[in-house]
């Protein structure tokens, strides 16, 4: 978990719990993207 921590820099990660207990981590990542510059 500290890997996707230090992984992501726009997101979010996610911890599923079941009974009690880590089972599943989820990570979801943006990213940003810039818009293409056109030559007129």
């Amino acid at each position: 978990m500290k890997q996707m921590l230090q992984s992501i820099k726009f997101g979010s990660i996610t911890l599923v719990v079941q009974d009690g207990k880590v089972i599943q981590l989820e990570k979801n990542e943006k990213v940003r993207l810039q818009p293409n510059k056109r030559a007129d």
